[in-house]
């Protein structure tokens, strides 16, 4: 998968966890880490549960589930 396609999954699956979570705009560059990290998160515990997803979809699909995690556990940590 090249680069660009990559940090394209990364932005739409940070947009689609923002907006998932109700979180605020957060910009840009913000969708994008969250996107991306979300990415190797969601691989990772979906690899746990044996679930695989392919294609473009199935990389947004995946990425997402990371992101909200990765939300989820920030959110978590900024109420303590």
């Amino acid at each position: 998968m090249g680069l660009i396609v990559f940090l394209i999954i990364g932005l739409i699956a940070g947009w689609l966890a923002q907006l998932i979570m109700k979180g605020r705009g957060a910009g840009l560059v913000v969708n994008l880490v969250v996107g991306v990290i979300g990415a190797f998160i969601g691989g990772h515990v979906l690899g746990l549960l044996g679930v695989s997803l392919h294609g473009f979809i199935g990389s947004v699909i995946t990425a997402t589930v990371g992101a909200i995690v990765l939300l989820f556990i920030v959110g978590v940590l900024k109420r303590a």
